[in-house]
């Protein structure tokens, strides 16, 4: 149960489900208007933050540095979407399909809201508002849920047209006025982009080499008879028939294929930083000044 003390350490945390995955970030904590307690929650979704969500704070806590809720990331991206007005609160049908979405009983809750100690029924406490990022409803039964921002979450209940006037007014009790303007803040979020995957298949090519290989040949040598010879050479028959035979070698290429390992191939990532330009809308109050004379049509 997050505590009406707690409320300024939520804005800008990171809003986690009961499994660790990030949500979005906190932006607005809305307090009932009837009980004064934190009721709900407002969390930046979507990519750079370009949706916003309601999320019921009650049961959600404080865990290390983030705001951990009783409720799966995909359920909070897919709350309905509901309209604030001017004044920062919601009507009490768009409140209840917010409790119908979350399963949340809108009896139990009214009944809570009106216990002993509490503002009476139908009666609302006063709205109230923090200074810098305050915005966003949520409505209790049978009233409206005022805005509370990070500064507002301690501030005292009251009237909110008249706390207008004061800051108007400026904190020194002149005529001065207060000129505010938007501030656009951007972060980043971790998102899965894709993956990647080593594969391994066999392919065949050819491959040529060149090795030398050696063959016999015949070759006919032919010397004459020495005079030391020639009786040996006559003592045969003088003519005849004779044939003489000699086994001829060559060589012949052979191939062998054996498998080795070559090398080893892994998949390693690392981070690459790149620069992204991202643009938005922001809006700023503008003061000038004017007399009666300038509003006369005769001039």
């Amino acid at each position: 149960m997050i505590t009406s003390e707690q409320v300024r350490t939520v804005v800008d945390r990171a809003v986690c489900d009961s499994d660790g995955n990030k949500i979005g970030n906190a932006k607005h904590v809305f307090l009932d208007d009837v009980t004064g307690k934190p009721e709900w929650v407002s969390v930046k979704t979507g990519l750079f933050g370009t949706s916003e969500s309601f999320v019921p704070i009650r049961d959600a806590a404080m865990v290390d540095d983030h705001l951990e809720v009783p409720f799966a990331k995909e359920t909070v991206k897919k709350a309905p979407n509901v309209d604030v007005d001017a004044g920062g609160h919601l009507s009490e049908e768009e409140e209840h399909r917010l409790y119908e979405y979350y399963g949340i009983d809108w009896d139990a809750a009214w009944e809570q809201a009106n216990q002993p100690g509490g503002v009476a029924s139908g009666t609302a406490s006063g709205t109230r508002t923090g200074t810098g990022t305050a915005a966003g409803t949520a409505a209790a039964a049978g009233g409206a849920a005022g805005m509370a921002g990070a500064a507002g979450a301690a501030g005292a209940a009251g009237s909110a047209d008249e706390r207008m006037r004061a800051r108007d007014r400026g904190t020194a009790g002149d005529e001065a006025m207060i000129r505010s303007e938007e501030r656009m803040h951007v972060g980043t979020e971790r998102r899965e982009s894709g993956r990647a995957r080593l594969r391994k298949y066999v392919v065949t090519e050819e491959q040529e080499q060149t090795v030398p290989v050696r063959h016999e040949e015949v070759r006919v040598e032919r010397e004459p008879i020495s005079a030391a010879d020639r009786n040996a050479a006559m003592s045969g028959t003088a003519i005849s028939e004779d044939e003489r035979e000699v086994t001829l070698h060559e060589e012949r290429p052979v191939t062998e294929i054996e498998t080795v390992p070559v090398e080893r191939v892994r998949l390693t990532t690392e981070e690459v930083t790149e620069e992204k330009t991202v643009k938005g809308k922001v809006r700023k109050e503008r003061i000038a000044a004017e007399t009666d004379e300038d509003k006369d049509p005769r001039r």
